[in-house]
C-alpha cells in the first residue's frame, strides 16, 4: 500500500507543492502537482512486453488539455474533449524532449508517460510544469529512467529576465523561452524572440538553468525518501562469435569510402549493401534458427550502425572532413528563386543542398482568421505557418494522412521565426498563411522553411520587416574534443549529439530550439555555437538579399483587396439592418465581403474586383454618415400622402418632404411623382427627435 506524502515549497513567487500516494495508485509512478494554481497529474507505466523489430525507445508522450481545467466547456457541436489539439501537441513534444534521451538506448517495452491538466491559473503554464512532474513520475516508476530533469520559462521584461513571467509580462517581453535541463547542463530550449543578441540569449539560458537546479534539489530532496526497485532490462547483444567474425569480416576503409559519399541516397545505399553483404557472409557460416535469426539480424544491423557512427565522429573529429566533403563551418550550396508560381499571392523556392523548401504565401480576409480556443488562450490568430513534409521528399512511399507531430512542431518553430518581423494588422489587414512543402530533405527542413517563408512572404508584398534565415547547427564531442557543425545534414542530425536551430534577421535572434542527446552543453559551447550559427545566418541572408531585398511594391493581381473604414460604433446597426438585412444588401450588389468590429467601429471590406470594393466603401460611408442641415441627396420616393413625400435617403433614413417645400410641383406632386422615382432633396430641418425635413434641392 502507498503512504501519502506532501512536499511543498515557494519558487519565484508561487507554491509548489507534490503529492504522492493519493491518486492514480495503480499506475507504476504518479505524481500531484500544483504550482500556483496550476494542477498536473503525471502518470508513467511501462509494458511488460519487448517489442521485436524495433530500433527505437518506444516512448509515448500524452498532454490532455481539460478545459473544465481552465472553468470553460469545448466549443463546437461535441462539448467533450477529442483528439488532441495543435497546443496539447506541442507541449506533448516539450516534455518528450528532454526526457527521451535519459531512457537506456536498448530498451524496447513500450512505455506510456501521460499528462493531464487539470487546473490552470492563465499565468502558471503547465506545459513547462509538467516536465517537472514527468520527471518525478517516471522516477516514482519501476521505469529505468536515468536522470532527473526540469524545466522553466524565462522572459526578459524592461532589462531584466524573469522566471515565469506572468501573462501580462510575456506581451511585453523580448524573450518567451522553455529551457529545460539537468543539475549539470542544459538539455533542451524552445523559445521565440524579438531579435535578441546572442549575448543575451546565452545570459536567459544561463538565469534559467540557475533557476532549473533550484528546482531539481527539491526534486533530489523528494527522491531522497524513496527507493525504488526498477525493472532490470537486459542490454541485447550479438552472439560473442558473431560479434567477432563481423570486427573480422568488416573492413574500415571499406566503410569509410561509402560513409564519405556525397549524395545522401547513394550514400544510403552503399552503406545498406555493405551491411546487409556483411550480415549474409556471417550467416552464411554460422547455423541458427529462424526465430533466432531475426533478433541476431537486428542487433547486427545496430551494430553495424554504430561502428558507423563513431567512424563518422572519429574523421570529423580528427581530420575536420564530413560526410559530403565539408569543413565543419562550411554551408551548402543555397540557391534561391522568387515568384515560381503564377497564381498564388507569393512564392519562393529555397534549396540547401539537399533540402528544398517551397514556400507559399496566401493573403486572406480578416474574416478568415484562425479561431484559438484552448485552455490557456482565447482569440484569433492573423499569421499562420503550416509545414508539410511528404513522403516523396526522401524517397520514402507512405500513406498521406493529415500532418503527425513532428510536421505540427517544426511549423511552430519556423512560425514563430517568422512572426518576429511580420506587420501588425494597422499596416496591414490581411490575414496571412504560410504554407513550406517540402520537396526534397536532407537535415535542417524547418531552417529551410523558415527561408523560403521569408523570400515568399516578400514575393507577396506582405511588409515585413527584414528577411529572417534560419541554420540548424549541431554537434560532436569525445572526451577530449568538441567539433560544433554548421548546416547540418540527416546522417549529422542523426548520429550527432546536439539539433541545434537559430533563426533570425541580421539584428538578433527570433526563434531558437536545441536538443541534446548528452548530458547537456555549457556556457562556454553555447556561445561557440551561436556565434558559429550567427556567421552562417548572415552569408544566408546575404544570399537572400541578393534575390529580393524588400517586399514588393504592390500585391499579386489574384490577392484579394481590403480597404478599412472607420464608423460610429453606434452606427454599426444600422449598418448591419434588420435581420443583417442592410450589410447582405451591401455584399449581393458589390460583391464583397465585409467584417465590422462593433467595439471600435472598424469596418474592413474585403474583394477580387477594386472598383467594386471602393463603391463599397463609399456606400457604407454615405450610409453611416451624420445627416446635417443642408446635405443634399438622391433619394427613392417610398410614400406618397396629401401632405407630401417619403423619401429614402440611404437604407434605414426617411424623410419628409412636405408638399409646402416642393417648390412649383407643391400643388401636383401627386400626379407628378410615383413610388419608386428618385428625387433630388436637400435637408431643412432635422427636430429635436431625428425626424427628417426635406425640400426639392433646385435642378
Amino acid at each position: 500500500m502507498l503512504k501519502f506524502r506532501e512536499w511543498s515549497k515557494e519558487f519565484f513567487g508561487r507554491k509548489l507543492t507534490i503529492q504522492y500516494g493519493k491518486v492514480a495508485k495503480q499506475s507504476s509512478g504518479a505524481a500531484w502537482v500544483q504550482f500556483g494554481d496550476s494542477v498536473v497529474l503525471a502518470t508513467a507505466n511501462i509494458s511488460d512486453r519487448v517489442i521485436e523489430g524495433v530500433d527505437f525507445v518506444p516512448l509515448t508522450v500524452e498532454y490532455q488539455e481539460k478545459f473544465y481545467a481552465a472553468g470553460k466547456i469545448p466549443g463546437g457541436f461535441i462539448k467533450r474533449e477529442g483528439k488532441p489539439t495543435e497546443s496539447a501537441i506541442l507541449s506533448a513534444r516539450l516534455i518528450d524532449r528532454p526526457i527521451r534521451p535519459l531512457f537506456p538506448k536498448y530498451l524496447r517495452n513500450d512505455v506510456q508517460l501521460i499528462v493531464t491538466v487539470l487546473s490552470v491559473d492563465g499565468d502558471t503554464p503547465p506545459d513547462v510544469t509538467g516536465i517537472f512532474a514527468a520527471s518525478l513520475a517516471l522516477n516514482f516508476s519501476k521505469i529505468p529512467f536515468q536522470g532527473i530533469v526540469a524545466g522553466v520559462r524565462i522572459g526578459y521584461v524592461d532589462g531584466e529576465f524573469v522566471i515565469f513571467p506572468t501573462e501580462e509580462q510575456l506581451k511585453n517581453s523580448k524573450l518567451d523561452i522553455v529551457v529545460a535541463g539537468s543539475k549539470d547542463a542544459i538539455t533542451m530550449v524552445e523559445g521565440e524572440a524579438k531579435e535578441v543578441t546572442e549575448e543575451e540569449m546565452v545570459q536567459a539560458l544561463m538565469v534559467a538553468h540557475e533557476a532549473i537546479k533550484k528546482l531539481i534539489e527539491f526534486e533530489e530532496e523528494i527522491l531522497r525518501e524513496f527507493n525504488v526497485e526498477k525493472m532490470e532490462i537486459e542490454e541485447p547483444k550479438p552472439k560473442d562469435e558473431l560479434i567477432g567474425r563481423f570486427e573480422e569480416l568488416l573492413v574500415e576503409n571499406e566503410l569509410r569510402k561509402r560513409l564519405l559519399i556525397k549524395e545522401k541516397l547513394e550514400r544510403s545505399l552503399k552503406l545498406k549493401e555493405y551491411k546487409e553483404e556483411l550480415i549474409s557472409k556471417i550467416f552464411e557460416e554460422f547455423e541458427i534458427d529462424d526465430e533466432e535469426k531475426l533478433t541476431q539480424e537486428m542487433l547486427l544491423k545496430e551494430l553495424f550502425d554504430e561502428k558507423a557512427k563513431k567512424l563518422m565522429r572519429k574523421i570529423i573529429i580528427n581530420e575536420g572532413i564530413r560526410a559530403d566533403g565539408r569543413t565543419p563551418e562550411e554551408i551548402r550550396p543555397i540557391t534561391c528563386e522568387v515568384g515560381v508560381l503564377p497564381r498564388t499571392h507569393g512564392s519562393a523556392l529555397f534549396t540547401r543542398g539537399e533540402t528544398q523548401s517551397l514556400g507559399i504565401v496566401t493573403l486572406g480576409a480578416p474574416m478568415e482568421e484562425q479561431i484559438v480556443d484552448t485552455i490557456m488562450e482565447e482569440g484569433t490568430k492573423r499569421f499562420i505557418l503550416h509545414y508539410n513534409f511528404p513522403p516523396f521528399s526522401v524517397g520514402e512511399v507512405k500513406p498521406l494522412r493529415g500532418p503527425g507531430r513532428r510536421e505540427i512542431g517544426h511549423g511552430h518553430l519556423a512560425e514563430r521565426a517568422l512572426k518576429a518581423v511580420a506587420p501588425d494588422e494597422e499596416d496591414f489587414p490581411y490575414v496571412v498563411r504560410v504554407v513550406s512543402e517540402i520537396l526534397e530533405s536532407n537535415g535542417s527542413s524547418s531552417m529551410a522553411t523558415v527561408c523560403s517563408g521569408s523570400l515568399a512572404l516578400m514575393d507577396a508584398g506582405v511588409p515585413i520587416k527584414t528577411h529572417v534565415a534560419g541554420v540548424a547547427m549541431g554537434l560532436i564531442v569525445d572526451e577530449e574534443n568538441e567539433v560544433v557543425l554548421t548546416d547540418i545534414q540527416g546522417l549529422e542530425d542523426h548520429w550527432g549529439d546536439m539539433d541545434f536551430k537559430v533563426a533570425g534577421t541580421r539584428n538578433g535572434i527570433t526563434a531558437f530550439q536545441m536538443d541534446c542527446k548528452i548530458a547537456g552543453v555549457g556556457e562556454e559551447l553555447l556561445k561557440k555555437a551561436l556565434k558559429q550559427a550567427r556567421v552562417a545566418r548572415m552569408r544566408i541572408l546575404d544570399i537572400m538579399f541578393e534575390t529580393i531585398k524588400e517586399p514588393r511594391k504592390s500585391l499579386s493581381p489574384y490577392a484579394p483587396l481590403i480597404a478599412n473604414i472607420e464608423i460610429d460604433p453606434m452606427k454599426v446597426g444600422e449598418l448591419i439592418g434588420p435581420g443583417g438585412k442592410v450589410i447582405k444588401s451591401i455584399v449581393k450588389e458589390f460583391d464583397v465581403e465585409i467584417s465590422i468590429d462593433d467595439v471600435t467601429g472598424k469596418v474592413s471590406v474585403y474583394g477580387k474586383d477594386q472598383n467594386k470594393v471602393n463603391q463599397a466603401i463609399e456606400y457604407i460611408k454615405t450610409l453611416t454618415r451624420e445627416i446635417e442641415v443642408g446635405d443634399m441627396f438622391e433619394g427613392k420616393i417610398t410614400r406618397i400622402e396629401p401632405y407630401g413625400l417619403f423619401v429614402e435617403l440611404m437604407p434605414g433614413k426617411i424623410g419628409l418632404a412636405h408638399s409646402s417645400k416642393l417648390g412649383n410641383d407643391s400643388k401636383e406632386f401627386r400626379k407628378k411623382y410615383k413610388v419608386g422615382d428618385v428625387i433630388k432633396v436637400v435637408v431643412v430641418n432635422i427636430d429635436d427627435s431625428g425626424r427628417i425635413q426635406l425640400g426639392k434641392a433646385e435642378e
